[in-house]
């Protein structure tokens, strides 16, 4: 299996798996996640699985989040994360076309307050529950 797909998988997996039955986000709001991981990779020119185990950016890798238990025993034979895999694949394949107009940031509209770094930005697309930003990204 390769690293990069199964990583970015997993954090499909952790970051969106419960937009897949809204009525609002469905697969893109899980293709959205993936294009955030890879426009990040392509612009810092690290590996996908650098740019979602970097510390703190993705909170469903965090130790402190439910989401980090799952994603170490999740497998193929769960359907959601196989749908998650197959997407990250496509990504990488450059067979799914950025949805999210080259956005390397997002957040949860559930939040009450925005985070710090998207005040004041403009959105790129609302896909989902996640708003996505196009801010410099350092690895």
């Amino acid at each position: 299996m390769n690293r990069d797909i199964e990583i970015m998988a997993k954090t499909i997996y952790g970051e969106a798996r419960g937009e897949y039955a809204r009525a609002n986000g469905g697969m893109n709001a899980l293709i959205a996640i993936g294009n955030v991981i890879m426009n990040r990779s392509l612009e810092a020119e690290v590996s996908i699985a650098d740019v979602c185990l970097r510390p703190r950016q993705f909170s469903c890798w965090n130790r402190d989040d439910p989401n980090s238990r799952l994603l170490e025993r999740v497998t193929m034979d769960n359907p959601m994360y196989r749908i998650c895999y197959v997407i990250a694949t496509r990504i990488i394949c450059g067979e799914i076309d950025d949805i999210t107009n080259g956005a390397s940031h997002y957040y949860s509209r559930s939040l009450k307050i925005p985070p710090y770094w998207a005040r004041h930005k403009t959105p790129l697309a609302t896909i989902g529950n996640h708003i996505f930003f196009k801010l410099p990204y350092r690895q």
